[in-house]
C-alpha cells in the first residue's frame, strides 16, 4: 500500500526535474494519443487524471478542440508546472479574446475525485494509476464521474516493469526497492468488476537504455518514481551493498548499455447506459510493439 503523503511529496519535489527525465512518459502519451484518432466521441468535458506537467493536454485539445479540459493531479507542484506551460499576462488575455479555452487545474486524488457524478465524457490517465492503493476504488471513481456512454482511456505499468533493477536488488538487503505492479489480466478483470462495459487491454514492452545504474536511478528520481510502498528501506544503502547491486545489474548490459524495461498496459472501456454491465470480460489483445521514437 502506498503512503499518499509520500507520493504527493515525491512528485512535488520532482516537478522541476520531471520533464528532463520523462522520455518514456512522453512516448506513452503519444502512443495513447494515436488511439484517440479512431475514437467516435464528441466530449464536452475531458478529465486528465494524473496530468503531471500537462504534456497530454495539447494532444487532447487538438483531438477534441470544443471540449473543456480538466487537469487533475495529486501534487500541487505538478499543477504549478502545468500552468507554467501556459501563456500569461497579455498573451493569455489575447488568446482568450481569440476564443482560446485554457484547462482547469484541480488538485485531487483519483480514488476520491472532487468532481460531480456524470460530469465528464472522457477520462484519460497516462501512467498514474500505478500509484493507487486499490484499482477498484480508482476505477469506481472514474466510472462515477463519467456520463453514460463516456470513455475511460488509460495506461499503467505491469509486473515486468523495472525487472532488471528488481533482480539487481534481489537478496541485497531484504528490502523492497522497486514497486510491484498489477498484472494486465487483473486490471481488465477490475474494469469489468466495477461495472465498465466492453473493456479492452493491450500490452507492450518498452526499453530505455542507460550508461550506468546511477543514470537509471537518476531518471526514476527525476520523475518522482521512488519506491513508496510498505517494505521500503528507510535509510541509505551501504557502499558494499551498492557495489553488489551495481555488479548484479551489469549482467544485463547489452551493446554497451544497461536496459531498463517497462511493461506498459493500455486499457479502454465505456460507461454503459443504464445498469452497469458487471459480467463483461476484458478483451486482451496481442499487441505488436513498435520501436520507441
Amino acid at each position: 500500500m502506498s503512503d499518499k503523503s509520500l507520493v504527493r511529496s515525491a512528485f512535488d519535489q520532482a516537478a522541476d526535474t520531471y520533464d528532463a527525465s520523462a522520455a518514456l512518459q512522453r512516448e506513452v502519451v503519444e502512443r495513447m494519443a494515436e488511439k484517440l484518432e479512431i475514437v467516435k466521441l464528441e466530449p464536452l468535458r475531458m478529465l486528465d487524471v494524473g496530468c503531471g506537467t500537462g504534456y497530454a493536454g495539447p494532444f487532447l485539445e487538438k483531438r477534441f478542440p470544443k471540449a473543456e479540459l480538466v487537469e487533475l493531479d495529486l501534487a500541487p507542484g505538478m499543477l504549478r508546472a502545468t500552468r507554467a506551460r501556459q501563456p500569461g499576462g497579455w498573451k493569455r488575455w489575447l488568446a482568450e479574446l481569440q476564443g482560446k479555452r485554457f484547462p482547469v487545474q484541480v488538485c485531487g486524488d483519483v480514488e476520491a475525485l472532487p468532481l460531480a457524478s456524470e460530469s465528464v465524457d472522457l477520462v484519460w490517465s497516462s501512467l498514474a494509476l500505478q500509484w493507487c492503493d486499490t484499482l477498484d476504488q480508482a476505477f469506481s471513481e472514474c466510472l462515477r464521474v463519467l456520463k453514460p456512454g463516456g470513455l475511460f482511456l488509460f495506461s499503467t505499468l505491469g509486473p515486468d516493469t523495472l525487472k532488471e533493477l528488481r533482480q539487481a536488488f534481489a537478496g541485497i538487503d531484504g528490502h523492497a526497492h522497486v514497486n510491484r505492479f498489477t498484472d494486465m489480466h487483473d486490471v481488465g478483470d477490475t474494469l469489468a468488476r466495477v461495472g465498465f462495459s466492453s473493456p479492452v487491454m493491450e500490452m507492450e514492452m518498452l526499453t530505455m537504455t542507460y550508461e550506468t545504474v546511477r543514470d537509471v536511478l537518476r531518471d526514476l528520481k527525476g520523475i518522482g518514481a521512488h519506491s513508496l510502498r510498505d517494505g521500503r528501506r528507510s535509510g541509505l544503502m551501504g557502499k558494499a551493498a551498492w557495489r553488489a547491486m551495481e555488479a548484479s545489474y551489469e549482467r544485463f548490459r547489452t551493446d554497451g548499455f544497461l536496459p531498463s524495461s517497462y511493461e506498459v498496459l493500455y486499457g479502454h472501456a465505456w460507461k454503459p447506459h443504464g445498469e452497469p454491465a458487471a459480467t463483461d470480460k476484458a478483451q486482451v489483445i496481442d499487441f505488436h510493439p513498435r520501436t520507441p521514437k
